[in-house]
């Protein structure tokens, strides 16, 4: 694995990304409860605004297949639920617990918005079992229902993310992905 280059199951609660030098395609955003310290240089606590931010507030560029930019308003708080929008629609039957995906993915924390991983910039999407605990519960939850083609916006609030962090994961972050969905099995049963 490649250094955030990919987010791997060490147990079950938070997660936390893997810091390894070789590049492989078993794990990505994935549970753990093994917890590092936090860069100091960032945090996820910030004075409040008074208003909480919507899907609508987070801008996004790019098509399905392009990597986006991620742009996080700085004029309302993170959301304190799990909020998905699709920004592409995509087709045919929307995926389900079990399915097998191949997913693309960028994501930035929103307190110091800074991309912090990208598949799209390792040309290479991430394998996942949606539901099978392989990945935060944010992604479990937020991509249930995603159809071949799909380009989704996810902001994944702390508790179905890192929680307190650890490995450039500030405590407490709220994570924005954009997700698209290379590869959605259909159903033919």
């Amino acid at each position: 694995m490649r250094t955030f280059g990919k987010i791997v199951v060490i147990g079950a609660g938070v997660l936390a990304l893997a810091a390894c030098g070789e590049k492989q395609n078993t794990a990505a955003p994935a549970q753990s409860s093994g917890a590092a310290p936090a860069s100091a240089s960032s945090s996820a606590a910030a004075a409040p605004k008074g208003k909480e931010c919507t899907a609508d507030d987070v801008k996004t560029t790019g098509k399905f297949g392009e990597a986006p930019t991620i742009t996080i308003p700085d004029d309302c708080d993170p959301p304190k639920k799990l909020i998905t929008k699709d920004l592409e629609p995509g087709t045919g039957e929307g995926a389900k617990s079990g399915a097998n995906l191949k997913m693309n993915y960028s994501l930035v924390t929103w307190s110091n918005k800074k991309k912090l991983d990208s598949s799209f910039d390792r040309g290479e999407p991430f394998d996942l079992t949606l539901g099978a605990g392989m990945v935060i519960q944010g992604w479990d939850q937020g991509l249930e229902g995603i159809k071949q083609g799909a380009r989704r916006l996810l902001i994944i609030p702390p508790d179905l993310g890192y929680g307190q962090g650890g490995r450039g994961i500030a405590p407490n972050e709220t994570l924005v992905f954009v997700t698209d969905a290379v590869s959605v099995p259909t159903d033919k049963g």
